[in-house]
């Protein structure tokens, strides 16, 4: 059964049209990224999924449920930590699970040992770096009760080498608890990483160039981005980007 359905939307502010005609089918337990340019509607659609926009046109359904311009359907992370600075980390991490009434500490305590954060648990945001603060947030949207993780850009704002260490990790947790994963970048390497699938947008207005259904095999590690096969897929999402031209084999 489809997981997460995204029909015909289009959106547009005044005059401005964002997206235009979407339709994505995502499956339980997938890990799918959205890849387009910046400013193509990539944030926006994750709006529309969340419910805190309403569509021009088009429908959302969650395991067939009609969930457009509802909230309170997805767990979201955005491209900033966004963590309270007068909260502790565990504090921070418990946020979504207080707000629903259903705390599990120690659920959140072993889920922070297990990235390596345990001793931290105490501490405040502003003695952690990038990395650790991005793994705060994640624990804080992994514990939420919501199946469905929307993640912004998480690792846009991170240096090159704990930008890896973090992809790596983000995909040790997925695949330990196979959350279904909608990923937002616009870096080439990083999706083809990741996901299993990839939804290539155009510039606004946004539509659909291609999916790729990504061909190597999990467990992805480091070394995948040096082969030929991932460079040549490189090459070829660039080539499509820069031309705009829409499907490929």
């Amino acid at each position: 059964m489809t997981f997460l359905e995204i029909k015909n939307i289009s959106m547009s502010f005044e005059e401005n049209a964002v997206l235009h005609s979407i339709n994505m089918s995502i499956q339980e337990g997938e890990f799918v990224s959205i890849l387009g340019p910046s400013g193509s509607g990539k944030s926006t659609l994750f709006h529309l999924i969340g419910g805190i926009m309403t569509p021009d046109s088009g429908e959302i359904q969650l395991k067939t449920e009609n969930i457009t311009g509802k909230k309170g359907y997805i767990s979201y992370m955005p491209q900033s930590a966004s963590l309270f600075p007068w909260r502790t980390v565990l504090e921070n991490v418990i946020l979504a699970q207080e707000l629903k009434g259903k705390k599990d500490i120690q659920k959140a305590k072993n889920m922070l040992r297990k990235a390596g954060l345990g001793a931290f648990e105490k501490a405040y945001p502003n003695v952690l770096s990038g990395g650790m603060k991005q793994r705060v947030s994640f624990i804080r949207a992994l514990l939420s009760a919501e199946n469905l993780l929307c993640l912004d850009e998480p690792f846009g704002a991170l240096d090159e080498f704990t930008r890896l260490e973090m992809q790596k990790w983000l995909l040790s947790i997925w695949e330990e608890h196979k959350r279904t994963v909608l990923f937002i970048t616009h870096n080439i390497d990083e999706a083809l990483f990741l996901s299993d699938r990839i939804f290539i947008l155009s510039n606004r207005p946004a539509h659909i160039l291609t999916e790729i259904t990504v061909p190597f095999n999990r467990p992805r590690e480091e070394n995948l981005w040096l082969e030929p096969s991932f460079l040549e897929w490189k090459k070829k999402i660039y080539f499509l980007l820069q031309n705009q031209e829409g499907t490929m084999k």
